[in-house]
């Protein structure tokens, strides 16, 4: 599949003018500023460094990118996403806004709908906000076989997710924030022991951290 191809199954491309009156902001859900700040709060607590390296899974326009870029030492900072146009708004918007394009080259950002990160760089951080949502389980597993490949021994991935209740019927949907979500549809609701399997393409070591603070339900593993 081509990265345009990738782009139409993930629903939209932005135009060079739509990015330039700052629309891209819009697409990644509501409350930019906010969960931009969460993201970089919980990073930090949880012992992101300045020497850090660190992997965004599903960076789009650089929502928390931003904050954690200027945080970390220039160079520090990479990020994949599937939608070529968010990476454009992140190259010729947000990181010249932010005055931070010595920071992060655009080496450093990938479109990709494989998870392809192999940058030649062992990451410390990895974290993928409000991306296993969207993704059905292979493509769960298929990012944490990409990404074990380029974390350091001691390397921490943290991602997001709905959890659907261990006892619900699989044919029921799960009452969320704002609507009920039908577990086989978008977004995705997954039980603590399917991720647990998904993990198991790779060694991964599996803690859930749960609530972390998201106002939209979502929970936290790591």
């Amino acid at each position: 599949m081509s990265p345009d191809q990738g782009i139409n199954k993930y629903g939209f491309k932005l135009t060079d003018e739509e990015i330039a009156a700052g629309e891209h902001r819009g697409k990644v859900g509501r409350h930019w500023s906010r969960d931009a700040q969460l993201q970089h709060d919980f990073l930090l607590a949880h012992g992101l460094l300045p020497t850090s390296t660190l992997l965004d899974v599903g960076c789009g326009a650089l929502r928390a990118g931003i904050l954690l870029a200027r945080f970390l030492q220039p160079g520090g900072y990479y990020g994949i996403d599937v939608n070529e146009s968010l990476i454009r708004a992140a190259l010729v918007c947000e990181l010249p806004l932010a005055g931070l394009e010595s920071r992060v080259s655009a080496e450093n950002l990938r479109v990709t709908d494989r998870f392809e990160c192999d940058f030649g760089v062992a990451f410390d951080f990895a974290i993928a906000q409000s991306v296993f949502t969207h993704l059905p389980l292979n493509h769960i597993r298929l990012c944490l076989y990409q990404l074990a490949r380029v974390m350091t021994v001691e390397g921490r991935f943290y991602a997001t997710f709905f959890e659907a209740p261990e006892q619900l019927p699989y044919d029921r949907p799960v009452q969320q924030v704002r609507r009920d979500s039908w577990p086989e549809r978008d977004p995705y609701h997954y039980r603590r022991d399917e991720l647990l399997w998904a993990a198991t393409v790779a060694d991964w070591d599996v803690r859930f951290i749960g609530d972390w603070g998201h106002r939209g339900g979502q929970r936290m593993i790591e």
